[in-house]
Formats: structure tokens, sequence, C-alpha cells
């Protein structure tokens, strides 16, 4: 059966879903989007976009429109806490030479770039919609939509996010664990000597950092133990992110001043997961964050949801027969590549929380990303 005749519904609209429904789409395959918010957008501060994700844009076809709206360098500064630059090293362009080694973008631009892009490609959206029921058998899925509609497909991905639904719908019981922080993130104006990522390790947090997300903009974020989210109030998020900014100078002094809107600070904790065993079951198969995440310290969760949705659009347009076979394979390409990251961004926060200061962090992150310039 040739591939324009087969049908895909991705559930969920974020990076790696509108990712991959454009993908399918160029390949000629009919895809139903259903996205559960009703305005199709993403909360939150900055995405740290490294060489291997703006790689995948390129295949999506917007790579030149994200470039246009967010903020590309190729040098990591590592910095004392009253803001003295220690070191600045070049980092790892594990796109290849075509590409910066990171480009920093506000999440609502790049949310906004792929959502036009899906409209673009004649995927069919719903809003507001998510799936209730799954119903297989050897031939496709029917699935029951909230809104009390009803549609057969080819092949369902999941691709609604770290809680995923659908997970729990075909009996995937894994679920994020937290790792023990917690981490503080602010959309702040850029001062104009921040022209790239500057990470502090010490001082009264374990990380503060920030990355500049476009020529006014930059996010922040500062990284501690992790607290009872029931206990925070909403209300005092400025406040707290300023307070802990305190302990930090150079560009935090400009930055700090900025904290004023807790609606713009956001407190969310580190957590891992990696799905172990497959990612599919029947002819309903996970991507990015439903299939894993891990703490930003390697800056490549977008890159791996990305990945995933580039690796798994090929198959599926390579290959006629979409069986377990080629669901495992998809499994198999994708799962070394995804638990170098997860545990190497886990083993980053475990030395931190475990105060080892002779880590190789240097070490291991050369490591991760020389082995990521590899195509997936």
């Amino acid at each position: 059966m040739s591939s324009d005749a087969r049908s895909v519904l991705v559930v969920g609209g974020g990076t790696a879903g509108n990712g991959l429904a454009v993908l399918l789409r160029k390949a000629g395959i009919d895809v139903d989007l259903v996205e559960i918010r009703p305005d199709w957008n993403v909360s939150g501060s900055g995405i740290t976009t490294q060489g291997n994700a703006l790689r995948v844009l390129r295949e999506i076809g917007v790579w030149e429109e994200a470039e246009k709206h967010g903020f590309g360098f190729d040098t990591l500064g590592l910095t004392a806490p009253d803001g003295t630059v220690l070191h600045v090293q070049p980092d790892h362009r594990t796109g290849g030479p075509d590409f910066p080694a990171v480009v920093g973008m506000q999440r609502a631009d790049l949310q906004r770039i792929l959502t036009e892009a899906v409209r673009g490609s004649g995927a069919r959206v719903r809003l507001g919609t998510t799936v209730q029921s799954l119903e297989q058998d050897g031939t496709g899925v029917d699935v029951g939509f909230s809104d009390g509609t009803t549609g057969r497909y080819d092949l369902v991905v999941a691709a609604d996010g770290l809680h995923s639904a659908t997970r729990a719908l075909i009996g995937i019981s894994e679920r994020p664990e937290p790792v023990g922080m917690g981490i503080w993130r602010v959309s702040a104006p850029r001062p104009q000597s921040v022209e790239r990522t500057d990470l502090t390790y010490g001082g009264p947090c374990y990380i503060a950092g920030y990355t500049p997300t476009g020529q006014n903009t930059l996010y922040a974020y500062l990284v501690e133990p992790k607290r009872d989210r029931a206990s925070l109030d909403p209300d005092t998020h400025a406040d707290e992110m300023r307070r802990l900014a305190e302990g930090y100078g150079g560009a935090w002094n400009e930055i700090r001043e900025s904290i004023t809107d807790p609606k713009k600070v956001n407190y969310t904790w580190f957590t891992r997961h990696l799905v172990e065993g497959s990612w599919h079951r029947g002819r309903v198969v996970l991507v990015g964050d439903a299939a894993h995440s891990c703490p930003p310290t390697l800056a490549q969760g977008a890159a791996m949801s990305l990945e995933d949705a580039l690796v798994l659009a090929e198959l599926l347009a390579a290959h006629d027969v979409w069986d377990d076979d080629l669901l495992t394979a998809y499994y198999e390409r994708r799962v070394p590549r995804v638990r170098m990251v997860v545990d190497g961004s886990v083993q980053i926060c475990q030395w931190q929380l475990d105060g080892v200061r002779d880590a190789d962090v240097p070490g291991l992150i050369g490591r991760t990303m020389t082995a990521l310039t590899e195509l997936p």
C-alpha cells in the first residue's frame, strides 16, 4: 500500500507533535492533529536549541524563520557568583558547520513558527480536543475523541508530553520521577552585555544561568533543591526568584531588577523519564516527552524530541508495511542516543546534589556533544 493512502493521528501539538505532523505531510501521509489546549500555545520563558535540533528544524522547513527570531551564538561562559568571567569556551556545533552551536528563542516564537508550518502543511487540526479511547485491531486504531466524535487511523502517535494521557491509555506505566532539583525561570529584557549563555555553579543555587533569546530578550534560570510546589504562592514567585538572584552579580544585576511580574516566573522540578522495552503498543507509538525527559543540564530536551519526530517520519515514509518490527526499529534506533542524554543530564544533577567537587562535567558534556554531531 502506498504511503499516500495512510493516515496518522498525532495527539499533542507541542514541539514533537508539530514537527512530526509537518514531516509526515511532506511525505504525503494524511495527518490529523489534536491538541487539548484551545489556544495551541505553550507557557514558559525560553528554549535553548542546539545544532542537532536546528538540523531537524531545517528538515521541517522552518530553520530560516527560527534563525530570524532567535539569537545564535557559539561560545559558553562560566562565571563566578559575583559575575567575574572565569572561562569562555567554544560550544559544540552538534548540527555541523551550517548552524550556530546554539540558538536561544522565546518558546512562544518557536511554537508560533511550528504551528504556522502545521497549518501550511495541510494537516487537519482540531484544538480543544484530545483522545478519550483507543481500540486497536490488526489494521488500524479506532479513536474516540473528547468532543464525542470518532475516527480510524493506521497509526496513532502520542506526542502529548511529560504526563501523556495517551501513554496511560495503552498501559505504559512509567512516569516521570523527580531528581531532587527545582528550577525558577523567567523571561526578561536582554542586557547588551549578554551575547551567549553564561553559567555559574555555586552561590546560593546549584546553577545560575541566562540565555539570550532575541535582540531584546533573554531567559534566566536558577536551580535549587526542589521544594513542595503546593506550598509556593504563585503571587510571590517574582519576589522569591529576585531574592535568590541577589546572590549573583554581573548581568544578574540588571536581570534581577526586571523580575517583577509573578506571572512571568515559572517554577518546576527536574525529572527523569525513559520508557523501557519499546515505545509502542500495537499501532500507538510515543515520541518526545511522552517517551523520555531529562533535566535541562545538557539543554537537549527539545533536540531529542525533534530527532524522534524526524526518525519516525523517515521510517514511516520509507516502508509500506507499518508493523511491530518497524516501530521496534524506531525504538532501537533512538533509545541508545536518548539514554545517553538522559543519563548524562541526570549525572550532572547528581554530582551537584552530592557535592562532588572533582566531577568531570566538561568531559561528560564533551563526549555527549561529540556523539550528537552524528546523524540520529
